[in-house]
């Protein structure tokens, strides 16, 4: 990551983005300077608790977390209990934190520490993006003012998660997510035709229980939940995608895409079968994607399928938990 710049991460904290979290955190290099939290894997209050949970672990209970949009912009929401199980984290029932949340609400703070780091603030998003665009009509100068956006959702060769067309993210609020997507500043999209194809094993999960410190126990306890989910209703054996922490590697320069054309990224917003979807021209791709004018969204489609390796590396090596005074 580049030295000059300050992460914070949106995220709806579930599984998946506990390891990503977990991820970032094993890196010293990374500097978060804090997290917000929105409605999607559970509810924006739990993920925020979940955060902060995760942020202990790790030893970390200095960074602040945010609570965000409850809610997307018609006022409904839709959680994933069913996969992150119901307190979001697999069912293992953590511990309060010690810390709370700020006061202040995520969007604003978005905005804050973007007025206060132009041009060294990269946002990682890898729930709705409902923060985003809400944090964008406070401050129209966002994009000016924010380095990069990187975005885990949309699908664009590959089918959706929760409709034939749409990936969760993306559904969860398409209104949103379109704001974000066509505010002009440079954005890498990560969707599941990159996620779908990096995948954590049960050998994975076997060698971070044998590993037995505290955040390698952890993340190999919460993978027993996701296995299940996905045993049953996608690869039909126990083993799961890397959306999030693929996403958070990514944005770091951790993973170098193996295909990521800059295309215009549209998203349908009726009410129709394709609600949620992300539309874009890849008519190019037969002809080394010839530049779109006014492009700014980076899609990645193919990564080398090495990943999961390095996750369960940086999460096997994780220091003990310290505490910051």
């Amino acid at each position: 990551m580049a030295s000059e710049e300050t992460l914070i991460v949106d995220c709806d904290t579930g599984i998946d983005d506990a390891l990503a979290l977990l991820y970032l955190l094993g890196d010293p290099d990374v500097e978060i300077g804090a997290v917000t939290t929105v409605f999607g894997n559970t509810d924006a209050d739990t993920a925020a608790l979940n955060t902060l949970r995760v942020l202990e672990l790790a030893g970390r209970p200095d960074i602040p977390v945010a609570v965000g949009a409850r809610s997307n912009w018609r006022g409904g929401s839709h959680l994933a209990s069913y996969v992150h199980g119901d307190d979001g984290l697999g069912n293992t029932n953590l511990p309060a934190p010690t810390a709370a949340p700020s006061s202040e609400p995520a969007a604003e703070l978005i905005v804050r520490l973007a007025r206060q780091n132009p041009g060294t603030v990269h946002l990682l998003a890898v729930g709705p993006l409902t923060n985003l665009a809400t944090a964008l009509l406070l401050e129209p100068e966002l994009p000016r003012l924010v380095k990069h956006v990187t975005i885990m959702g949309g699908a664009l060769r590959h089918p959706g998660n929760v409709t034939p067309a749409a990936e969760a993210n993306i559904h969860n609020d398409p209104e949103a997510a379109r704001i974000v997507l066509q505010a002009g500043w440079p954005v890498t999209l990560v969707p599941l035709d990159a996620t779908m194809t990096e995948v954590i094993t049960e050998d994975h999960q076997r060698r971070l229980a044998a590993t037995g410190s505290p955040v390698a126990t952890f993340t190999a306890s919460i993978l027993d939940q996701y296995f299940d989910f996905y045993e049953s209703t996608v690869f039909g054996e126990r083993k799961a995608a890397c959306h999030d922490p693929l996403a958070a590697a990514i944005a770091v320069g951790d993973v170098e895409p193996l295909l990521a054309p800059v295309v215009a990224v549209d998203v349908d917003t009726e009410d129709g079968p394709g609600r949620g979807a992300t539309v874009a021209d890849l008519r190019g791709q037969y002809r080394n994607f010839p530049p779109q004018e006014g492009a700014t969204v980076r899609v990645v489609l193919e990564t080398d399928r090495t990943f999961p390796e390095l996750l369960v590396d940086r999460l096997c090596s994780a220091a003990p938990a310290r505490r910051v005074a």
